[in-house]
């Protein structure tokens, strides 16, 4: 298993793979498929539904191990930890979220050009399992802030590895009329998947292990029925002009957004987005507790309750949403209303002090977030650059807008709840999420000109 990564040396990496010689391309071609279609894996034939099922399935499990412990599990172990700190999980948060920022365009873009008989994807996912495996009991049994913190770090890193691989797998994959759906299908599993992560947890939430590796056993157990199952092709082929050199790994960091404004624009539109998404996921048990005046630990059965009522409202956005877009041949107007009624959760949720008004927030929500995502990674597979080749190191790239806030949003949240006098100020932090969220909508709406 060897990996080879061209060094553009300048050029734009599209130029660079363009000057691979003929009849020797830098994918391999599979059996009985006509050698002119493009040798990226991304045919004009569907995907089948079998493989998407368990695709759905993977994603699922890969959700819920990554997510569950972010909105729930950290918040539980910091305040065995640090009672009332909210500030340090702010901190936790943003080193996971730094390491990922690092490492994820890395394994893109290995990935990219991974030659195995198991296929480029396949080992990165398995080695994000292995990671994310790893960093359970460092996190259950972490004796203080350090040692969660990178047990955290570990476990963004392995999930969001294996998640980003399933990612990789369907810009290989999927041709154009199958991605709103099936982008919609993974992103209402996104939604999902915590909120059943929450519900079993909160089951056993007097015992950290449980807590912590519950989400992580169900989640590799999907991944691997993936992985045994749906076939990934033999990438022993791959042949590339240049190999990887310290200058090009840097170059392969970045682009240039000239060649590629709607990637450009699309980019900074959802990075504006996801630093007001973070602000509002950084800190959700801490704002349940406070406002309906809750234990931590006795968060996960309001937190169970409300989640599990914004499911219909996931579906609604993702699966409605991406077969609306697909349908009408259109993304922004439903990337524009994703921010809207995102936003509109926001303020609701601000000024909320009772349950029922709290689900209104959250109902709202989910329904904005579940259309900006599903209908948004669409619109990514649209406007991404050099597909064919190099798909995992742009989508690594693309990765950087919602990993960036991750790093930074926390840490603004916890000062933006340090404002005022007395408890802390959730009013600022989700009216200035709100902002941020429709902003951010609307700059994909105005500036990305190739999608309608």
């Amino acid at each position: 298993m060897t990996v080879d990564v061209d060094d553009p040396q300048g050029e734009s990496s599209a130029e660079a793979a363009g000057r691979v010689p003929e009849g020797n391309l830098a994918l391999p071609q599979p059996p009985a498929v006509n050698p002119s279609e493009p040798s990226g894996g991304n045919t004009a034939g569907d995907v089948p539904v079998w493989s998407l099922v368990l695709l759905i399935a993977a994603t699922f499990g890969a959700g819920m191990a990554m997510i569950v412990p972010m909105a729930y599990s950290l918040a539980v172990r910091l305040d065995q930890l640090a009672p009332g700190r909210t500030d340090a999980l702010g901190l936790v948060l943003a080193v996971g979220s730094a390491a990922t920022l690092v490492l994820a365009p890395l394994t893109g873009i290995l990935s990219d050009r991974l030659r195995s008989r198991w296929g480029r994807r396949r080992p990165f996912t398995v080695l994000g399992l292995l990671i994310g495996g790893a960093s359970v009991p460092v996190m259950a049994f972490a004796p203080d802030l350090t040692a969660l913190t990178v047990g955290w770090s570990l476990s963004t890193i392995g999930w969001g590895t294996t998640a980003a691989s399933l990612g990789n797998w369907q810009a290989d994959r999927l041709p154009p009329r199958q991605r709103g759906r099936v982008s919609g299908l993974t992103g209402v599993t996104m939604q999902v998947a915590p909120v059943v992560g929450i519900i079993l947890v909160g089951l056993f939430r007097d015992d950290v292990l449980v807590v912590f590796a519950l989400p992580a056993v169900i989640g590799a157990v999907l991944v691997v029925v993936f992985l045994v199952v749906v076939p990934d092709r033999d990438s022993r082929g791959m042949v590339f002009e240049r190999r990887l050199t310290l200058g090009g790994l840097v170059r392969s960091y970045g682009f240039n957004p000239r060649t590629a404004p709607d990637f450009a624009w699309n980019w900074l539109g959802r990075f504006i987005f996801f630093s007001g998404l973070t602000l509002t996921t950084s800190f959700p048990v801490f704002f349940v507790a406070q406002r309906l005046e809750l234990r931590v630990p006795d968060v996960a059965e309001v937190l169970a309750i409300v989640s599990a009522s914004s499911i219909v409202t996931a579906m609604l956005g993702s699966l409605g949403g991406g077969w609306l877009s697909d349908r009408v041949g259109r993304r922004k107007p439903f990337i524009l209303a994703g921010a809207a009624l995102f936003a509109a959760g926001c303020s609701v949720s601000a000024f909320a002090h009772d349950l029922p008004t709290l689900m209104v927030g959250t109902l709202l929500n989910s329904l904005g977030i579940a259309t900006f995502s599903a209908v948004g990674q669409a619109l990514l597979l649209d406007v991404l650059p050099d597909r064919e080749r190099e798909a995992g190191r742009y989508t690594a790239i693309a990765l950087f807008a919602q990993k960036i806030p991750g790093v930074f949003a926390p840490v603004l949240g916890g000062a933006v709840l340090a404002i005022g006098a007395g408890a802390e100020n959730f009013i600022a932090l989700y009216l200035l999420a709100a902002a941020l969220a429709f902003a951010g909508g609307l700059l994909i709406t105005l500036s990305v000109r190739s999608v309608r």
